[in-house]
């Protein structure tokens, strides 16, 4: 074998060697990441049918916080965009859509829903209407922690019979055109791996004049319920990867 071909052999060598020794820090460093991390994965699955059956058949509108049990400090895991900087197509900000989380989070004075902003509201958080069947967001919390979960959802334009668009004994429209009430669900977990827990429709959410009152599902409410047919809520450790596939919130 030539001087020249020993070289380029030798030099191949080191090469490879190299570029071992660089997957191997690689993998490492991605593993010794997910050390001492727990992420809590919302998974939730909407029901198309029931969507296209609404007056825009736009998909629904909803946000998802978290209250920490012993501080009872909210942080928002994530909120459709449009509710959270006032996107109502010339309309100002429209709280009766998800009456408890604007009240939570941006304040249930007149300022706030005529178009003002609570300070500390978070766009890093907020994400497009999902138009997909499944939507996904995980966010991290502190390994052991416990929490309140909750998901607030309105689908516009679901109008029944309970609630309609024009209310012939009222004379009064449904002016934003919400159709039924934001409906509330609710989970109380624990953050420790392998856990996985459903959250129950618990409530609905009503808005009147600056007040927000949270009351039982009245038996009015038919599709609503059924518009987010699988939810579910799974504690897990995040896997070695360098790059996340889901959008991670540090709360």
């Amino acid at each position: 074998m030539s001087l020249f071909k020993r070289k380029n052999v030798k030099f191949a060598v080191i090469l490879l060697a190299l570029l071992i020794v660089m997957a191997l820090s690689l993998a490492t460093f991605a593993i010794m990441n997910t050390r001492g991390r727990t992420l809590v994965e919302f998974d939730i699955h909407q029901n198309k049918d029931l969507i296209y059956l609404s007056t825009f058949s736009e998909p629904p509108q909803f946000a998802i916080w978290i209250e920490n049990v012993k501080t009872h400090e909210n942080k928002t895991v994530f909120v459709t965009h449009r509710v959270a900087i006032g996107d109502w197509e010339g309309k100002a900000n429209v709280p009766v859509a998800l009456p408890l989380w604007f009240k939570t989070f941006r304040g249930a004075s007149s300022a706030y829903a005529s178009g003002g902003s609570k300070p500390g509201t978070d766009l890093a958080i907020t994400g497009a209407t999902p138009k997909e069947d499944f939507f996904s967001v995980r966010a991290e919390v502190e390994p052991g922690s416990e929490w309140i979960c909750y998901i607030e959802m309105n689908l516009a334009g679901d109008f029944n019979d309970a609630y309609p668009e024009f209310n012939i004994g009222t004379l009064k429209e449904d002016e934003f055109s919400c159709g039924q009430p934001a409906l509330i669900y609710k989970a109380e977990i624990k953050a420790e791996e392998n856990l996985k827990f459903t959250p129950l429709l618990t409530a609905e959410s009503l808005w009147n004049n600056g007040e927000v009152t949270v009351e039982p599902v009245s038996e009015g409410v038919t599709t609503a319920k059924n518009v987010f047919d699988k939810i579910q809520i799974s504690i897990m450790r995040p896997k070695p990867k360098l790059i996340e596939k889901y959008k991670v919130k540090d709360l």
